[in-house]
């Protein structure tokens, strides 16, 4: 039923949402001319590798500058690439990922062979299941950029304020999952997005409120 679902409402999602798709692609293409995706590799499900697809935010060749933990004022980052990744509009290909069964809607958010590399015995349970785009380690953790920011070692402050719990969730969601705590995790990560739009809204009105 799972993989039925991803394959049903991926195909339906990137049909709803081409237009969307397209601007994004014209606009970033605009920009730099450089690739419109992303295609880092990751570790999915029982160790092999794919292709991630994500609309790209950063100047090419970033990894080759950079590390993998990416703060919101990383200097790789472009400006339409801001834009992209404040509305979380970076992620919306990885429908093609779930689409091809390399991923799936709710899973453990797919790492670089950096990290799996690190993993414990028990944590390489993570990879008996598909990635997902969104999980209980998402919804804790929603702007990993944001806790990232300002760090003078971004790479560092990933090591030890976020990767312990999200391992912990990630694992979790391992354990206890079903397709019922599948549809729990992606209605309460819709409710998450409304409230972060909402809360954004709210704190723009209040800004042009306090200079009129």
């Amino acid at each position: 039923m799972k993989r039925l679902f991803d394959l049903v409402f991926s195909l339906f999602g990137l049909i709803l949402l081409s237009p969307v798709l397209l601007v994004v692609a014209i606009l970033i293409k605009k920009e730099d001319g450089g690739p419109v995706f992303y295609r880092g590799v990751r570790i999915g499900r029982y160790g092999r590798p794919f292709r991630i697809f994500k609309f790209r935010t950063m100047v090419v060749d970033a990894e080759k500058i950079g590390g993998p933990s990416t703060a919101d004022d990383d200097p790789r980052i472009t400006k339409v690439g801001k834009f992209i990744r404040k509305y979380k509009l970076d992620e919306l290909p990885q429908l093609i990922n779930v689409l091809k069964g390399e991923m799936s809607f709710v899973g453990p958010r797919p790492e670089v062979q950096y990290y799996v590399d690190m993993f414990t015995e028990e944590e390489k349970a993570i990879l008996s299941v598909r990635p997902g785009i969104t999980d209980w380690a998402s919804l804790w953790n929603p702007d990993e950029g944001a806790i990232l920011a300002g760090s003078p070692d971004p790479e560092k402050t990933y090591m030890e304020k976020i990767r312990p719990t999200k391992l912990r969730l990630q694992l979790k969601y391992v354990r206890e999952r079903s397709f019922w705590v599948d549809l729990k995790i992606i209605f309460q990560t819709i409710l998450t997005i409304v409230r972060s739009e909402r809360v954004r809204g709210e704190s723009i009105r209040g800004k042009n409120g306090e200079t009129t």
